[in-house]
């Protein structure tokens, strides 16, 4: 019996709490337009939403040259999760996240497009998390 394996494991089951995912009926209008009403929720959503591979949290602990506190970030990525924005997934020591914009269009057709089109409009066109160019896929 491996002592190391029998820790972990039981510290994932029992302190780990699980994420809560809403289906994607319980997603609301409202509760997407609050979780997006912060400038850096928005901003970590976009770049979310346009990437096409997962994201890990820290790849946000800087959005326009500001540093994000690990704290707050995490508590920006319960609002995107509990809004129904994101999927979060556990991988080994990070959190991977991707956008459900797909799931929120086939309830809400056009409102996630409309918002991040108009966050860009807004910003510029410039990505908020201030990364350029492409992103490396996330190790699975």
């Amino acid at each position: 019996m491996n002592y190391g394996q029998n820790v972990k494991g039981w510290y994932i089951k029992n302190v780990m709490r699980p994420l809560f995912h809403p289906a994607v009926d319980e997603v609301t209008v409202e509760g997407i337009l609050h979780a997006l009403s912060d400038p850096v929720r928005v901003a970590i959503f976009a770049d979310i939403a346009g990437s096409n591979c997962s994201q890990s949290c820290s790849h946000f602990l800087k959005i326009r040259e500001k540093v994000v506190p690990k704290s707050t970030l995490s508590q920006h990525f319960k609002a995107l999760r509990e809004a129904g924005l994101i999927r979060s997934e556990r991988q080994g020591v990070e959190m991977q996240n991707t956008s459900r914009c797909a799931e929120i269009e086939g309830r809400f057709p056009g409102l996630v497009g409309a918002i991040i089109s108009a966050h860009n409009v807004q910003s510029g066109g410039k990505s908020r998390a201030g990364h350029s160019g492409k992103r490396k896929p996330a190790g699975r």
